[in-house]
């Protein structure tokens, strides 16, 4: 492509501010974007990032359709909500358009296995209109290719087990209420834990109604399986609140949480396969005391066991910088909702991102 890329930014809050710059460093340009603040509705996006002004005001979400249809965007990066029936207008809306979308709802990673009829319908949607949707960020690399490249040096595997740890607070209030930060251990046990005190056939009858509330590790154990060719026969979740011995305050949350009460929660998602192979991860996201900070940890269990560990990554510049990073292969691959294992590995963009486009 000759020109620069052209990306619309759909969701303007914490993780566009580096979104938005990184495509601005990456050699494209952001032609347009919608938020549902007000407090933001109206203002130059360079005053959002905290640079110069860049010619391109925040419109409110309410005119997405016309915004899009009038700066006719390369892709849109979507980075509002969690779970995909949350981001569904955004992603039907450029589905409808043919306009390629890229989001970082987590959900949105493998939503196959936790909302598979929207995922069809978002996908013969993108089919029919010829354009890509798709989701990516920090589990991409830290929770997918980083593993499956270690497999790939391993001659017998018997277990892949992984766990991730994250601040809420650094990703806003959608994702911190998600993990039932600030509820009390009563409350939590009621919206949180209580959806996995189910059978495997009332759960799949749930999944099936678009209702489940998967945590992150349930999409990604899905990804890994595709990605490494493996048949899924049982997966369960299991959600533990997490809670701190002092009162700790959260600035997203806008309150303290007491002692005692859910600072966020643990979710392990176990996954037994056909092929033998167990794959067990577990993500906690909290709101952190002083003292933690984020820790990446997997091994793969066989011949050899192998164990990475990676402490205090920058999650939040890693997640924006995968999604910048991945948009040529948003633009270049085949039309459909479309998970990143089919993308191939990701690649660092040295040049300009129009020029890896074909």
């Amino acid at each position: 492509m000759e020109r620069k890329l052209k990306v619309f930014q759909y969701g303007t809050g914490k993780m566009a501010v580096y979104t938005m710059r990184y495509v601005y460093e990456k050699g494209a340009e952001i032609v347009g974007a919608v938020d549902v603040n007000p407090a933001v509705v109206g203002k130059d996006i360079g005053e959002i990032m905290g640079s110069e002004k860049k010619g391109v005001t925040v419109h409110d979400a309410k005119e997405a359709r016309t915004v899009l249809q009038e700066t006719k965007p390369d892709v849109v990066i979507v980075t509002t909500m969690s779970l995909l029936k949350d981001v569904k207008d955004a992603l039907l809306l450029c589905a409808e358009l043919g306009i390629n979308a890229i989001t970082t709802c987590e959900e949105a990673f493998f939503p196959m296995n936790s909302n598979p009829n929207l995922t069809k319908k978002i996908d013969e949607l993108a089919k029919k209109n010829g354009c890509t949707i798709t989701g990516s960020g920090y589990q991409d690399i830290y929770w997918g290719q980083l593993i499956t490249s270690i497999t790939g040096s391993t001659q017998k595997i018997t277990k892949i087990k992984g766990s991730s740890s994250y601040n809420v607070e650094d990703y806003g209030i959608a994702l911190a209420k998600a993990h039932g930060a600030g509820l009390t251990l009563d409350e939590f046990d009621k919206e949180i834990a209580s959806a996995d005190r189910i059978s495997d056939e009332e759960r799949q009858k749930v999944i099936e109604n678009g209702d489940y509330l998967p945590s992150y590790m349930w999409n990604v154990n899905g990804w890994l399986a595709e990605k490494l060719g493996l048949t899924i026969s049982s997966q369960t979740q299991k959600c533990v609140p997490q809670t701190h011995s002092e009162d700790i305050f959260s600035s997203t949350l806008n309150m303290t949480v007491k002692v005692g009460d859910a600072t966020g929660m643990s979710a392990v998602v176990t996954s037994e396969t056909k092929e033998g192979i167990t794959i067990e991860s577990e993500c906690i996201g909290k709101v952190y005391a002083p003292d933690e900070f984020d820790k990446n940890i997997w091994t793969v269990e066989g011949e050899p066991t192998t164990t990475i560990v990676v402490e205090k990554p920058a999650t939040v510049e890693l997640t924006c910088a995968t999604i910048v990073n991945r948009l040529p292969d948003v633009v270049n691959s085949e039309p459909g909702y479309i998970p990143t294992d089919r993308f191939g590995d990701l690649q660092a963009r040295m040049k300009p991102l129009n020029e890896y486009v074909k």
